[in-house]
Formats: C-alpha cells, sequence, structure tokens
C-alpha cells in the first residue's frame, strides 16, 4: 500500500513564476502596441490643429495684404468716408476674421492629448494586475 502514494501532480513554483513572467512579457509588449497606435493617433491631431491654425495665419497675411488697400480705398471714396475711418473698419473685419481662426485652431489644439488616456488606464491596471500577482 505504501507504493501507491499519489504523486504531486500541481504544477512548481518555477512553473508557476515562468507563466507569471510569460504574462507580464505579453502584456507589456500590448501596451507598447497600444502606446504606439494612440500616439500616432495624437500626433495626427496634433498636424491637423497646426495646420489649422497655419493655414489660418497665412490667409490672414495674405488676405489683410491684398485686400486691404483696395477696401480702404473702396470704402474711402465713393462713401466719403475719412481714410483712417476706412482703415479702422477693414483692420477690425480682419481681426475678427483672424480670431475666428486661430480660436478655432486652438480648440482643435487643446483636444490633443500627450499621454495617451487609454495607455495610461490600462498600464495603472497592468501594475495593479502585477501587484496582485506577487
Amino acid at each position: 500500500m505504501a507504493d501507491r502514494i499519489p504523486a504531486d501532480t500541481s504544477p512548481g513554483v518555477a512553473t508557476l513564476l515562468g507563466g507569471i513572467v510569460e504574462d507580464i512579457q505579453t502584456l507589456v509588449r500590448q501596451e507598447i502596441a497600444l502606446a504606439r497606435t494612440e500616439i500616432q493617433r495624437e500626433w495626427d491631431k496634433a498636424k491637423t490643429a497646426a495646420g489649422s491654425m497655419a493655414a489660418g495665419s497665412a490667409f490672414l497675411a495674405v488676405g489683410g495684404i491684398l485686400l486691404c488697400l483696395m477696401v480702404v480705398y473702396l470704402l474711402h471714396e465713393p462713401a466719403g468716408l475719412p481714410l483712417w475711418v476706412s482703415y479702422l473698419i477693414v483692420g477690425g473685419v480682419l481681426t475678427l476674421l483672424g480670431l475666428v481662426l486661430l480660436y478655432t485652431g486652438r480648440n482643435k489644439a487643446s483636444q490633443v492629448n500627450i499621454v495617451p488616456p487609454q495607455t495610461a488606464e490600462t498600464m495603472k491596471e497592468n501594475v495593479e494586475w502585477i501587484r496582485n500577482q506577487t
């Protein structure tokens, strides 16, 4: 009867630790892939916002240079307004247009997240999981 003692079939400590290490490596690889994807998305948002702001600024400058004098003199001669009032009207309209374009670009830029939110959240969960495993 002493010959028939069942052998311990549970996995050893080394096997369990190896499994945990393998799981951690897989998790880290997945987190890196997720971070890359999120960073690329945020970079694309930043490029779009910068492009919008640059285009707005360029249109503001070119439009101001090309049309400012023409509109000023159109207001001055036919309407009989003093030259300074014509400049004031044209400058005010161009300034408002520029502010609208810059405000739009700033709003788009504020949507850019430096730290990818989904990656940050899953990293917190992973750290908590690792703490529970040890």
